[in-house]
């Protein structure tokens, strides 16, 4: 069995409460004192070359079920390609103000994920578990104890919905249905239909819906392919469309956007506004590290699919671009309000295909992200669970008798709160203002986890070790790149945008909620019941928070 993870206990005073715990944690407490004495805390020393095998939360099946490197690639891609692509260029470009200056704009959005996960990739092989994030900011925010894993814990259950996809394909599937203007009340009660059956794929027939998000997955890089291709015909002349285009007839010059009354054309705002629209087109690209456990040998398929996933979508995003420009005159894909897709599908092969055909599609890429997401928060939700952060008999219930273990409760509170979130708000900005509540906590977390990593490198007394190793001006890139993306929105236009202020005071008020759950959790009630938390190692490998009564034999979960 793979050597298991040291943890250090929640607090001193638990000293005098060993011996409630059993021979086995006993022995866990004794090996992680003398390392801590050392200052020897979770490193890759911790895992032998085998712990991809024996998952670090319990939830070994003996690799039934497990995800190769194909599947990885799959997950990773299907939460990077949703609707962005399809309808992010024409804003791109508008704010570029030149078709060349948009194209960069877009190989520069897919340079700074590769930053990224150089991050998350050191982290990943140097402790190969579920839980993403969560990992990584308790190994470096140790101290107060427990409150990074709060923190993180909000985050997860409050902003860690996918109802914005959800409503996408309730969207979609109208438009593709022929409604010209579909109902809001019918979109949100399909997108409620779409997380249902989702959730009930991933809970009955956990292989069928592997194999669906493998298939989606496929389907939009044929899809893109597919635009590519034709693009380059058109160019070619092998493909006849719609209009005499010049796009790349000078490739950098200033398209006239700003004479025609978008003055942030061309200029630094327009530049920052341009690139932060394509950063949010690549999200995603971290989806693997959140399974880490659900690998087949989660260090050598982590290593290869993030890598593989995310050039593979800069590569086609960049050329999808190139595409657009080569077939639509790019004063009409910058001032159009429609899919910028929808204009190629339309200019190549007609009207009527163009209004068919990209709803179709757009929801099957929606659909795709659906299923990953759920894949994914729904095993966070398990190491929540297998912790103790939320109960712990959640993680062992089964819906249905099967070689393969599936958190069925953690797909259930996925459920539950992207469905709330569905349909308890009003229509109109007030819903679309809690759909992008995520993105200024989300940059905060990354940046943290980046400036943990410089810290972990750079400091002996932490025996940091990995098997691979993120240079430090690629981290530095990263952590930069998450400040832009925090304080660009409030800042743009040379003022505080009012909006935007009051998106990221929400979004960190969430944040907030964990440091209040965290004061309740592990100091106000342990103070109350005379009892302390203490961190125990689990026979797998992992780390579970029980209460221990102080000066009194026997403990009870937390």
């Amino acid at each position: 069995m793979a050597e298991a993870t040291v943890y250090e206990p929640v607090r001193s005073s638990a000293e005098s409460s060993r011996s409630s715990l059993s021979e086995h944690t006993l022995a866990s407490f004794d090996d992680f004192s003398n390392e801590v004495d050392d200052g020897e805390y979770l490193t890759a020393r911790s895992f032998d070359d085998e712990a991809g095998s024996a998952p670090a939360d319990g939830f070994d099946d003996g690799g039934k079920g497990k995800l190769g490197i194909t599947s990885a690639v799959f997950l990773i891609l299907n939460k990077m390609i949703g609707t962005g692509i399809f309808s992010t260029p024409s804003g791109v470009l508008l704010n570029c103000g030149s078709a060349g200056a948009s194209v960069l704009m877009w190989l520069a959005g897919g340079v700074l994920s590769m930053t990224g996960m150089s991050v998350f990739l050191e982290f990943g092989l140097a402790i190969p578990k579920s839980g993403g994030e969560k990992n990584y900011l308790e190994r470096v925010y140790r101290r107060p104890r427990l409150l990074i894993t709060c923190v993180f814990f909000s985050q997860m259950i409050l902003l860690g919905f996918s109802a914005s996809n959800c409503l996408a394909f309730g969207r979609y599937v109208l438009f593709a249905a022929g409604a010209d203007e579909p109902s809001e009340t019918i979109a949100r009660a399909v997108a409620v239909s779409c997380i249902s059956v989702v959730v009930l794929v991933q809970s009955l027939r956990p292989n069928l819906g592997t194999r669906l998000f493998n298939v989606l997955g496929m389907f939009k890089v044929v899809v893109l392919a597919f635009i590519v291709c034709t693009g380059m015909a058109a160019v070619l002349g092998l493909v006849p469309h719609d209009g005499d285009v010049n796009s790349w007839s000078d490739v950098f010059a200033d398209s006239g956007f700003a004479s025609d009354g978008f003055a942030a054309s061309g200029t630094s705002v327009g530049y920052a506004t341009a690139l932060m629209r394509v950063v949010y087109s690549y999200r995603g690209w971290e989806n693997a590290n959140y399974v880490v456990s659900e690998l087949r040998d989660p260090r050598r398929t982590l290593a290869v699919a993030a890598p593989l996933a995310i050039v593979g979508v800069t590569v086609l995003y960049v050329l999808a671009n190139v595409a657009y420009l080569a077939v639509i005159p790019r004063q009409e894909i910058a001032r159009s309000g429609v899919i910028v897709a929808g204009l190629f599908f339309r200019r190549v092969f007609g009207a009527s295909a163009g209004a068919r055909v990209l709803p179709f599609l757009v929801a099957l890429s929606n659909l795709g992200n659906v299923l990953v997401v759920s894949y994914a928060h729904a095993r966070v939700n398990h190491e929540f669970a297998s912790e103790g952060l939320l109960p712990r008999q959640w993680a062992n219930w089964k819906l249905v008798a099967s070689d393969v273990n599936v958190p069925v409760m953690g797909l259930g509170l996925h459920w539950l709160i992207t469905v709330i979130v569905l349909t308890a708000p009003p229509s109109g900005e007030a819903y679309e203002f809690i759909i992008d509540l995520n993105t200024y906590p989300a940059a905060w977390m990354n940046m943290l986890v980046a400036s943990g990593l410089v810290y972990l490198q750079h400091r002996k007394a932490e025996h940091w070790r990995s098997p691979f190793r993120s240079l430090l001006p690629v981290t530095v890139t990263y952590i930069a790149s998450n400040v832009f993306l925090m304080v660009t929105p409030l800042v743009m236009n040379g003022g505080t945008s009012g909006n935007a202020a009051v998106t990221a005071a929400a979004g960190m008020s969430c944040l907030g909620m964990g440091v209040v759950y965290w004061a309740i959790w592990s100091r106000l009630l342990p103070w109350i019941g005379s009892y302390d938390i203490v961190a125990a190692r689990t026979d797998t490998g992992g780390v579970r928070y029980v209460k221990v009564k102080r000066g009194q034999e026997g403990s009870i979960e937390a």
